[in-house]
């Protein structure tokens, strides 16, 4: 029985260590434990009985075991500069046991300081690497996923210590999208605020050292907790996954089944928002140069279901007519075996699979849109590279006489004037009112 305090938010830098370990130490029967890479510098005086934990392994120890740390029922987290005062901790325990009862509540919180804290909904979406923030539910006041502003947070120290990034910083984050995974809810006590210390402000060069350190361990962080894009309550969202500078987030695609949609997930959402970026430059640039081009296979497919790209793509296809190739000089670059990197950092090459064309995001980041070269042979359109897609066949020129513009990925592109007739050719009846992966017997293995 108890509740042990444990400090793992403060910088090297600048902290308030010594005096909130002193304020919580000082409490009956509360153990502190500070927990850090490393022991702070400059060198902070810890006072008798508070024990310090170094979270980065090293060779010459046993591996960090910070459950093994905690000898109480509850644990109580604590930001730097909080103040404790004799009973609080012990009200959010009761409030966290008397909560408990329903299964629903794991995790109490208090606010420290007047600063506002605000309850927020946390809904996370995996299979879409997804964080979603809403405002708090004012039906069930003090109900709520995550909060915005310093708080305390108390939990048994079983449900931390069972979660796989129980001390990753950002600590409130890394425990608030771990607690949303698992569907515990969280309940700020009312009444209940813990004082804060009386700081003089932080010097520019220090609060933007601090504000950059943040950001780096909420990114990493993110990436571990498999989260590429955070939806902001006030509708703001923020990134973690690849960009025109980076690889993007999956390797080569073998048998048209990524390794995402192994893990039960679907395209990255960076990777979606690139490719749609990819799509509409290219469509610019055929339009503007008089290339004649209409969405094929899976991109059309993505249109006539719900106006994008299929969630699971990794690619887009366009078809376009051979002998418009000259009309565009990229085109023309890459059909005289050139990459070319255009004004916008788009990569146009000729495809090393054959003869068709591929435009990458960026020379980092080769998520991509295949154009294929059609031409006619009487009235059918047949091109001469074939993969053994089961799309990947002829089909009559008047789907393109005339092509008709369809919304496509926040766009409006080009596409065969009758779209269920041209995919039922390619795919099969009804394959547009039945989505399937790309490769079931893959998935199954």
């Amino acid at each position: 029985p108890g509740i042990t305090v444990v400090l793992r938010d403060f910088e090297d830098f600048e902290n308030d260590l010594a005096g909130t370990v002193r304020s919580f130490s000082c409490l009956p029967g509360v153990p502190v434990l500070v927990a850090a890479e490393a022991f702070p510098y400059p060198p902070v005086p810890l006072p008798a009985g508070v024990s310090f934990l170094r979270l980065l392994p090293a060779a010459d120890r046993p591996p960090p075991r910070p459950e093994l740390h905690v000898r109480t029922r509850h644990v109580a987290l604590v930001p730097d500069g909080t103040r404790g005062a004799p009973g609080l901790l012990e009200r959010l325990r009761d409030e966290l046991e008397a909560a408990a009862d329903t299964g629903a509540v794991r995790l109490v919180a208090a606010p420290v300081g007047t600063g506002p804290l605000r309850c927020l909904q946390l809904r996370m979406e995996p299979r879409e690497w997804t964080a979603k923030y809403s405002p708090g539910n004012s039906a069930v006041p003090g109900r709520c996923q995550a909060l915005e502003g310093a708080a305390v947070i108390l939990l048994r120290s079983r449900d931390l210590f069972s979660l796989p990034f129980p001390l990753s910083r950002p600590v409130p984050t890394a425990l608030f999208v771990q607690a949303a995974l698992r569907g515990w809810g969280l309940r700020v006590v009312p009444g209940s605020v813990f004082p804060a210390a009386r700081r003089p402000p932080a010097s520019p060069h220090n609060r933007w050292k601090a504000e950059s350190l943040a950001e780096e361990r909420r990114s990493r962080l993110m990436r571990e907790l498999g989260v590429k894009r955070e939806v902001l309550a006030d509708g703001g969202e923020r990134w973690y996954g690849c960009g025109k500078a980076t690889a993007r987030c999956f390797g080569t695609v073998h048998v048209d089944t990524p390794r995402y949609l192994l893990e039960d997930r679907w395209t990255p959402p960076c990777c979606l928002r690139a490719l749609r970026e990819t799509a509409r430059h290219v469509t610019e640039v055929l339009e503007a140069t008089g290339v004649r081009y209409w969405l094929e296979g899976g991109s059309l497919l993505g249109a006539a279901r719900h106006g994008d790209i299929i969630p699971w793509d990794y690619d887009v296809d366009l078809g376009i007519y051979r002998e418009d190739v000259g009309k565009c000089r990229w085109l023309a670059a890459a059909a005289a075996g050139r990459a070319v990197e255009d004004a916008e950092g788009f990569l146009w090459e000729k495809a090393a699979e054959g003869d068709f064309y591929r435009v990458h995001y960026s020379r980092s980041n080769r998520l991509h849109v295949d154009l294929w070269p059609f031409y006619r042979r009487g009235e059918i359109m047949t091109k001469d590279t074939w993969l053994g897609h089961r799309q990947d066949v002829e089909f009559p020129e008047r789907y393109l006489l005339p092509r008709l513009p369809v919304p496509f990925a926040g766009f409006t592109a080009m596409a065969p004037n009758d779209p269920r007739g041209f995919l039922e050719l390619k795919f099969g009846p009804g394959v547009i009112e039945k989505p399937e992966y790309p490769n079931p017997a893959v998935k199954r293995l």
